[in-house]
């Protein structure tokens, strides 16, 4: 019988930066980590979206838990076609990790999921919670396409015969590995920052997400969805200056937010206006955010570098 602690994991999206986070928070807490991807660096090689190839590199192991991290993204995704192949990742590699994870007899399965599955636009003030529509039809067939993405990975997650399936939903990520081409792009001054016009954002911490990964793998309850976001809810232009302020760059220019527009996915992301409470997770998984807002986080950053 598997039990919460000391778990044999399978983690695809190990070389990811999230990926990255998770593996050091899972080998701290006592638990044995099998990297799943298609690198050389990896211990199961094998590409999501080839089902056959996939059941063969899994063939005769055993896991206790398997983990769908893994994203087609190398950077932000500016247009909408740049989320296309993450998009196909969260339907058919999902489902062909699914079926490797019931061949390798794991009873449970986490998946990463994020909190524009509540859909992209203005919510106003209104605090959304797991209980709100999840994977709501998108306004346009692009933003369909993404939100179809989240709401199709959930529900793989939640019905597969003999795992106990558990979703993270997560906020924007910031930190080591995260930040990087911002700082690099602030400080050839290469980032404007778009007027969020008092717009803001779920942000959360990877380390902070790895944590939240940790929590669901040892105490998650099955057929359920985490927001997993910090206290802060920030806009995409105050984050920017966030960053340059705590670590010492040169304020990047303020733009009218129609400039992104050339930049569609983008655009629709910094247009969105979302608060989320991550209270269930704090009460069902004992996970707190060690970073609340993001100028805590990226303050212990600049610290260390």
């Amino acid at each position: 019988m598997t039990t919460n602690t000391n778990q044999s994991i399978l983690l695809a999206g190990a070389g990811g930066v999230l990926g990255g986070h998770i593996t050091r928070a899972l080998t701290e807490a006592g638990h044995k980590v099998t990297g799943l991807g298609r690198g050389p660096a990896h211990q199961v090689r094998a590409d999501l979206m080839d089902r056959d190839g996939l059941l063969r590199a899994v063939e005769g192991q055993h896991f206790d838990t398997v983990i769908h991290a893994a994203t087609a993204l190398r950077k932000a995704p500016m247009r909408h076609r740049d989320m296309y192949a993450t998009d196909a990742l969260r339907v058919a590699g999902t489902a062909h990790l699914v079926e490797a994870a019931q061949a390798t007899g794991a009873r449970r399965f986490v998946s990463e999921s994020m909190v524009f599955g509540y859909g992209y636009g203005d919510f106003g003030d209104r605090i959304l919670t797991e209980d709100d529509p999840f994977g709501p039809r998108g306004t346009t067939p692009e933003l369909e396409r993404h939100v179809e993405g989240m709401r199709i990975k959930e529900q793989l997650t939640f019905e597969a015969a003999g795992l106990a399936g558990i979703s993270l939903r997560f906020g924007l990520f910031y930190g080591p590995g995260g930040t990087d081409a911002i700082l690099a792009m602030l400080c050839k001054r290469q980032l404007p920052a778009p007027d969020d016009h008092g717009r803001v954002l779920p942000w959360i911490h990877l380390a902070d997400a790895a944590r939240a990964v940790v929590a669901a793998v040892e105490r998650g309850r099955a057929g359920q969805a985490y927001n997993v976001t910090d206290r802060t809810p920030l806009g995409f232009r105050a984050h920017l200056l966030c960053v340059a302020q705590e670590f010492g760059l040169p304020k990047p220019l303020t733009v009218p937010l129609w400039l992104t527009r050339p930049m569609p996915y983008a655009h629709t992301m910094m247009s969105t206006c979302m608060r989320v409470s991550s209270a269930k997770a704090e009460r069902e998984l004992g996970w707190t955010p060690e970073y609340p807002s993001c100028r805590d986080g990226l303050a212990a950053s600049a610290a260390r570098r």
